[in-house]
């Protein structure tokens, strides 16, 4: 689902098969389809007419031109990769005086918070910590509506818009804090279910709720928005700051598991070189040559770093690019049920 198919509305949802297989998909289970498709589409090309390849590798040497490349490819690539990554993880390293003020920073938005959710100590969990504040939320929207209705006078059109606007919250609300329950930092669920909770959207519509509605509100109930406001403005902070950790904790993943396929995808390159030619491996398995099963099978144990690599950044800048805006501002169409405009 891209950008313009409307894949967030305003209850959050993210739904949509390229979504699924972007974010959602165990990465080590996307690269083994991924590599499934490759061997099945080089073994199955030698079925179709094509020149054998036993023909390519005794005139032309195939294996090595094909195999020769890989070795400086997987080298080079995971060096660069390792180095690039140790790169952005080096913004952790830094002066006691740097670690400090950043210590107190992250200990001044918790006591801010706490003040705002009125409770004395914030979980430390970042699962956790999401699902306090995104329960105050739906807490301070629950108060916001019974505000309303238990003034007089108010419009019918206001009415609605507030039940549709606490609604929607509630809905996302309970949707996000059953996902965060069983939620562990280091696994994807945490982000996740932090990109559900569209804050950007919420804050919007209260703001446009006061801006069309503010004569009808009484001091009470403008209060209960600023609170609102408040607290969903904690959540932008709050998803950035787990979504950078996040990054962090994925480009050490994508480091080890490079180097753990460089190994043998070197290994694999190295006997291709070595031992495999013409003449190796003869008769057939299944109706297809031996040779284009071997050949086909070092194919994809060289190209299973390329493969690792992609399959991690793709989850990466997925997320990246759709968190770029923090704040009230909606980068991506959205589908609106109803504009409280």
């Amino acid at each position: 689902m891209s950008d313009s198919d409307a894949d967030e509305n305003r209850g959050g949802r993210l739904t949509g098969p390229r979504l699924y297989l972007l974010l959602r998909i165990n990465r080590w289970v996307l690269t083994a389809i991924v590599l499934g498709v490759v061997f099945v589409v080089l073994v199955g090309l030698s079925q179709a007419g094509l020149t054998p390849l036993r023909v390519i590798v005794a005139s032309n040497n195939g294996t090595f031109w094909i195999f020769s490349a890989f070795i400086g490819a997987i080298i080079t690539g995971t060096s660069i990769v390792v180095t690039i990554n140790q790169l952005v993880l080096s913004q952790e390293l830094g002066a006691i005086g740097d670690q400090r003020d950043r210590m107190q920073a992250a200990m001044k938005f918790r006591r801010d918070l706490e003040g705002e959710l009125e409770e004395d100590v914030t979980p430390p969990e970042p699962a956790a910590f999401l699902y306090e504040l995104v329960d105050g939320i739906q807490e301070e929207a629950n108060e916001f509506e019974t505000e309303i209705t238990a003034e007089p006078g108010h419009s019918d059109d206001l009415q609605r818009k507030v039940d549709s606007y606490v609604d929607d919250i509630t809905e996302n609300a309970r949707s996000v804090k059953k996902s965060l329950e069983d939620a562990q930092f280091g696994t994807f669920e945490v982000i996740w279910n932090a990109l559900k909770f569209n804050y950007s959207r919420k804050i919007y519509d209260a703001r446009k709720l006061r801006a069309d509605h503010g004569d009808e509100l009484s001091d009470a109930a403008d209060e209960e928005i600023d609170e609102m406001i408040s607290l969903l403005k904690f959540f932008g902070p709050a998803r950035e700051h787990f979504k950078t950790l996040y990054f962090q904790w994925e480009l050490i993943n994508l480091s080890r598991a490079l180097l753990y396929a460089s190994i043998p995808a070197l290994l694999m390159t190295g006997i291709m070189l070595m031992y495999v030619e013409a003449s190796t491996f003869p008769g057939t398995t299944l109706g297809v040559d031996n040779l284009v099963w071997v050949t086909s099978t070092g194919f994809i144990v060289g190209i299973t770093p390329f493969i690792v690599f992609i399959v991690y950044v793709l989850r990466v800048v997925t997320v990246a690019k759709r968190t770029l805006a923090m704040g009230p501002f909606i980068l991506r169409k959205s589908q609106r049920d109803e504009d409280l405009g």
